[in-house]
């Protein structure tokens, strides 16, 4: 990497001084940015609905967004930039702007602003100068009048967003009460709680709230972008499966798998929706993989859980064990059958009016008939799954179902009684995704069964009249796995 200057408080051994003679020659010479101003985002379109509905629940009220910092990987170096979800929803930024924005609501529509640190003219040192804002090292950035017609927004220097929040209201009263999202950017949130002059952490967590259950029910731009997430996942399946005997070849097969995926996720979108698992054999019974260190053998299974995050940060999850010879032995098939049956419980039960709890309980009877018939429950059915029973979740500790948006588990922050306890509802888009896993050190399973995993997930977006399955074009059944791989890995190479 190239030496960096002290600009932005870096390390002193990381820093090599400027001459005069180069300040004078870098500032000069250079072509003027262009005067064009770019079109607006996809995403601007929807963005006012958002930010009213947001601002109808704490009327007068200043209501705080921050996209958050960067956050540091190691040292004086960083992780590759995301904003903070909520700021995405609001403000229609996606990829990696912007970093250190803050978005605020005010108690009218005319009054929210966006304040970022705009482009500097190539005469300021930050130009050169500066690892975090500086072109020479980030590329050029956006002027406050680019970044006004990308977004729709009224647009200021964050410089100034100290001051415009100490000030008075419009009507030049008193000052509108401030709401932070606490969570998304520290320094922001020590500005708002000298202002105030206490942290009121109940006014914040009820704006953490209302951001997360914005997003419950998906409008079109959302159901759009969720497609495409869902059709570039497709493509990263595709390509795993086509090199499946070049990852069983060199070793270390899980690894090449998140590999192949993770370009396929880089070049049709904006990067995974979160760490691929990528989980061969008896790795596949650790619900949360993302190791993904191990070989890839003739004869075990592939589960696959990964997601497409799309370049306004909409991500797919999906969900398929795959034979890594192309076929399934009978007890790996007979593992499947019952998973997919558990999951087509599970689908029908999603459609609107129903509680978000019934896809789960319907997945999980069939889930618990079928550990009935191999004689593993210590219980009938019926005592399994009482509140006082349980025990098949010794086999399938997780839900089956989850919002899905932004984040990957989205609309975390929503209260029980409109998420886990609530009803789903038209333009919701949850999970499918039941499993069973067998650990090969479980001494009440059948030897057959010992060290197979399997999960099946689909993203699937509540209708009017029932469900539509975003991932259908996914084969479920194992016979059309089979079918789908065999097809896939007989393509000629491009």
């Amino acid at each position: 990497m190239s030496e960096q200057t002290p600009a932005d408080g870096k390390l002193p051994n990381r820093t090599v001084p400027f001459s005069k003679a180069f300040k004078d020659f870098i500032a000069s010479d250079w072509a003027a940015p262009s005067d064009l101003l770019p079109a607006s985002l996809p995403a601007a379109a929807w963005t006012p609905a958002r930010r009213d509905r947001l601002r109808a629940l704490f009327p007068g009220d200043r209501l705080i967004v921050p996209a958050g910092p960067y956050k540091v990987r190691c040292n004086d170096t960083d992780f590759r930039y995301r904003p903070h979800s909520a700021f995405a929803h609001l403000a229609g930024l996606g990829a990696d702007h912007e970093p250190d924005a803050v978005l605020v609501l005010g108690p009218e529509a005319e009054t929210d602003t966006l304040y970022f640190h705009p482009r500097v003219p190539r005469t300021d040192p930050e130009f050169y100068a500066s690892s975090r804002y500086g072109e020479m090292w980030v590329g050029q950035r956006f002027s406050a009048g680019e970044m006004a017609a990308l977004t729709g927004l009224r647009v200021r220097d964050s410089q100034d967003l100290a001051a415009a929040l100490a000030a008075p209201g419009t009507d030049g009263g008193r000052r509108p009460g401030l709401r932070v999202l606490r969570e998304a950017d520290p320094a922001v949130t020590s500005l708002a709680d000298a202002l105030r002059g206490w942290a009121d952490q109940a006014a914040d967590a009820e704006l953490a709230v209302a951001c997360s259950e914005l997003r419950l029910v998906k409008d079109a731009f959302e159901i759009g972008e969720l497609d495409s997430a869902c059709a570039a996942t497709l493509t990263g399946f595709e390509a795993v499966i086509a090199d499946l005997p070049e990852a069983v070849r060199r070793g270390r097969g899980e690894r090449w798998v998140e590999g192949v995926f993770g370009l396929q996720a880089r070049h049709l979108g904006n990067a995974v929706g979160y760490d691929s698992i990528a989980a061969g054999g008896e790795h596949a019974c650790t619900l949360h993989w993302i190791r993904n260190d191990g070989d890839l053998r003739d004869g075990d299974l592939l589960l696959l859980d990964a997601g497409v995050e799309v370049d306004s940060l909409y991500t797919a999850d999906v969900t398929r064990t795959l034979p890594v010879s192309g076929r399934y032995s009978p007890a790996q098939r007979e593992v499947c059958l019952a998973v997919l049956e558990a999951q087509a419980a599970g689908l029908a039960a999603a459609r609107p009016g129903a509680a978000f709890s019934d896809i789960h309980d319907a997945a999980a009877r069939v889930i618990v008939q079928r550990l009935a018939d191999w004689d593993l429950l210590p219980v009938s059915v019926d005592q399994a799954l009482s509140p006082e029973g349980g025990q098949w979740r010794r086999w399938m500790p997780h839900g089956t179902s989850h919002h899905l948006g932004l984040d990957v588990h989205d609309c975390a922050a929503a209260r029980q009684e409109n998420y886990r306890r609530g009803r789903l509802a038209p333009g919701m888009v949850v999970t499918v995704e039941p499993g069973l896993y067998f650990k090969s050190s479980d001494q009440l399973v059948p030897d057959r069964l010992r060290g197979i995993g399997v999960r099946i997930e689909d993203d699937i977006l509540i209708t009017e009249d029932g469900h539509r399955n975003l991932t259908a074009a996914f084969p479920r059944h194992p016979d059309a796995v089979e079918a789908w791989m065999a097809a896939v890995q007989n393509r000629p190479s491009i």
